[in-house]
């Protein structure tokens, strides 16, 4: 199942080179980093809003275009996937409590 991540992760690096013509991800590197976080908010409210509503098929592509903006705001900001899981991997195990209590500034 993770195939599919590491296809888009490589995609998306594919694309973010190309012209803004003829691909959308392309498109969203030309436009910036603003633009591209606007787009995952814009996503995450989608998805709130599929959520609430109880439209489970809406809530899965809702889900499915928040992850895959998710992946290119990474890429943009040269983070992986792969960095993401680590961090979870790191938290496993720690109450969600404490772990958020250990970031306090």
């Amino acid at each position: 199942m993770s195939d599919i991540i590491e296809k888009l992760e490589s995609l998306i690096k594919q694309r973010k080179g190309a012209s803004p013509d003829s691909s959308y991800v392309a498109s969203l590197f030309t436009k910036g980093r603003k633009k591209i976080a606007q787009k995952l908010g814009e996503e995450g409210t989608e998805t709130v809003i599929a959520a609430l509503a109880g439209d489970r098929a809406e809530l899965v592509s809702e889900g499915a275009d928040l992850l895959f903006h998710l992946l290119i705001l990474l890429e943009d900001c040269d983070v992986s996937y792969a960095d993401i899981l680590s961090e979870l991997e790191r938290r496993e195990g720690v109450s969600g409590i404490a772990e958020k209590a250990a970031r306090k500034d």
